[in-house]
């Protein structure tokens, strides 16, 4: 195969471990590998779970693999059972190990004959951690119950039994049954017309690894807003997120002409209840959304040029392992950037990248020094551990340096040639490597020596020659916040009139981490920012005035942390008042509130930081 020639030049590069296998799947694709994925499944939103049959279909490589191994997690097994061709079945015998932390249970299921297909019977746990359900009274409308899944990083066990690795990639076809009026979306092809007479069916034709299984259903309206794309929501919120990302099929455009044609047909944007807990996820077919971007002005829609270069870098091209996720989003975060630049100007793709450098600059020498590396040696951590800023920020500085250093014209080339060579494979960064070094390094001598490669992605820290945009607007920015520290530029008189969410994200950024309380005093009466709707600036505004003594502030913060449970715009806070016992009681009591409207993942980290902060206490 092309794609294996590469692996000749592995030898220039440092040496590292071999990926033997997925540490963080008990898989064992050297043996087996799933091709293809048949759900049915029925959506009880009573007992919140899934349930019905998974049929997967079977590539064996070794002769003498007796076993299937599957990822699960909380799943109760019925029965499991061999296909023939001609549809009858007949029983396999098979065992759920016990629970591994972070790994759920290892299901063997013993397979003479090598079957080329096998069914399992299977319910969902009401506490899956990749499936939240919410109630009425939890959604925007308050009518319907709602669900959503989060399958990334190796949550997708959590709710189908498979082969939960990144590595490996299937096709899927489903049936997925419901109550009538409630609308059933996928990580697939998706049809706005679609009946809610509770009968839907989808189809993946193009193979997707595990973490990219995504399902949603509640009371969801449809907005067209392109000839191949639309903005699901609930009916209160569609009109509102139509308008914000009605830019949808000019991103689109702007990327199939930088790196070639958008494969996947149909890009359509959900945007979920306020407890998912991320920004975005980039579904194939179907991105989930906060609604935290939502703030009437376009200034967060990069967020949505995100999802969108996934469909280039991620989806098309993937990370083979959680180690490796740099390729992800890394070079997701660069295209991002050459999204926005295109549609709305130079200064607010600089602005973004400061943003995101400065913050990357300033917790870095944080990071243990092998969680610094874009490809760190193996190391015992789970798999959500590796969605760092480091594979964001580091990763996307790392490009925007390979095309400053071989022109925009020449990476561009080389970037397109990487998705097309690439396409609908699994890779490591040692492919990559293997595939940049002919195809741009030695292309053009001189540019970039491959020490400097590797040391951008071995190496700890941020290289000292690497180079940032110029952004007039940030460089203001800093002599006013400075003046106002200093005390010779009153709050009021600011030029934050027109300040764009960046701008007063870069403002806040730079405050000191505890700022004089009667500065955050000055600043709340002359620019009312406690109770401000943009989450991006309330998050970073709480922080600073609660670390400043602030305690006006704390019902508002309490506010934004009930209402908000995106993982980024909450932990923050949650973090900010752990920091003194007074404000670790008044967390708890806010977290008692909102628990039952956050997704599993949220829980978790609010809950690991609490016995984080008990434990420091106790020392």
């Amino acid at each position: 195969m092309r794609l294996l020639a590469t692996l000749a030049l592995t030898a220039l590069l440092l040496p590292l471990a071999a990926h033997a296998g997925d540490p963080h799947s008990y898989a064992q694709p050297d043996k087996v590998v799933v091709t293809h994925l048949d759900l049915d499944l029925h959506m009880d939103f009573a007992h919140r779970q899934l349930h019905g049959d998974a049929t997967l279909t079977l590539h064996w490589k070794d002769p003498k693999a007796k076993d299937l191994v599957l990822d699960t997690s909380d799943l109760k097994i019925a029965s499991v059972k061999a296909v023939a061709d001609d549809g009858r079945t007949r029983p396999l015998a098979f065992t759920l190990a016990k629970p591994q932390k972070d790994m759920g249970r290892k299901l063997t299921i013993v397979a003479p004959g090598h079957p080329g297909m096998v069914r399992i019977a299977y319910a969902t746990s009401p506490d899956a951690g990749g499936l939240q359900w919410l109630p009425p009274a939890q959604t925007a409308d308050k009518k319907h119950p709602f669900m959503f899944s989060q399958s990334e990083s190796v949550y997708a066990r959590s709710w189908i039994p498979l082969q939960d690795s990144p590595a490996i990639r299937f096709t899927y076809d489903a049936h997925i049954t419901a109550p009538e009026n409630i609308r059933v979306l996928m990580s697939a092809p998706n049809d706005p017309n679609h009946p809610l007479d509770g009968d839907f069916r989808f189809e993946q034709t193009h193979p997707i690894p595990s973490y990219l299984m995504a399902i949603a259903a509640g009371d969801i309206a449809v907005h067209t807003t392109g000839p191949r794309s639309a903005v699901y929501a609930e009916p209160s919120v569609v009109a509102k997120a139509a308008h914000e990302f009605e830019d949808t099929e000019k991103m689109i455009d702007t990327a199939e002409s930088l790196y070639g044609p958008y494969r996947w047909g149909r890009y359509d944007i959900l945007v979920l209840p306020p407890s998912f807990p991320y920004g975005g996820m980039e579904n194939p077919n179907m991105t989930f959304a906060t609604p935290t971007v939502l703030v009437g002005d376009k200034s967060l829609v990069s967020l949505v040029a995100h999802e969108l270069a996934h469909s280039w870098s991620g989806n098309l091209v993937t990370a083979a392992a959680w180690r490796d996720i740099w390729l992800n989003e890394g070079f997701t975060t660069y295209v991002q950037g050459r999204i926005t630049e295109a549609l709305y100007g130079k200064r607010q793709a600089d602005e973004e990248v400061l943003l995101s450098a400065r913050a990357l600059e300033k917790s870095i020498g944080h990071m243990p020094p092998n969680s610094q590396k874009l490809a760190p040696d193996p190391r015992g951590v789970g798999a959500d551990d590796s969605l760092s800023d480091v594979a964001y920020d580091k990763g996307s500085w790392f490009l925007r340096t390979l095309e400053r250093r071989f022109g925009r014209e020449h990476f561009d080339a080389y970037l397109k040639g990487y998705f097309d060579h690439f396409a609908w494979h699994s890779i490591t960064t040692e492919q990559m490597l293997a595939y940049l070094k002919p195809h741009l390094i030695d292309k053009y001598p001189g540019k970039m020596s491959w020490a400097e490669v590797k040391q951008w992605v071995y190496g700890t820290g941020i290289p000292k020659d690497a180079q940032l945009p110029d952004s007039p607007r940030f460089d203001a920015i800093d002599k006013e916040r400075a003046a106002f520290l200093a005390g010779t530029l009153p709050a009021a008189n600011l030029d934050a009139k027109d300040w764009n969410t960046q701008e007063w994200m870069y403002f806040l950024d730079r405050l000191p981490d505890a700022p004089p309380l009667d500065k955050i005093k000055a600043l709340d009466a002359a620019w009312h920012l406690t109770g401000t709707p943009n989450a991006e600036i309330g998050m970073r505004w709480y922080i600073h005035a609660i670390a400043a003594g602030d305690k006006s502030v704390w019902p508002a913060a309490a506010e934004h942390m009930t209402r908000i449970g995106r993982l980024y715009l909450t932990l923050p806070l949650y973090r900010a008042f752990a920091k003194t016992p007074a404000g670790l009681a008044f967390a708890r009591k806010v977290y008692a509130k909102a628990r039952a409207g956050y997704h599993p993942l949220t829980q978790e980290a609010v809950e690991r930081l609490f016995a984080r902060a008990v434990q420091r206490t106790a020392h």
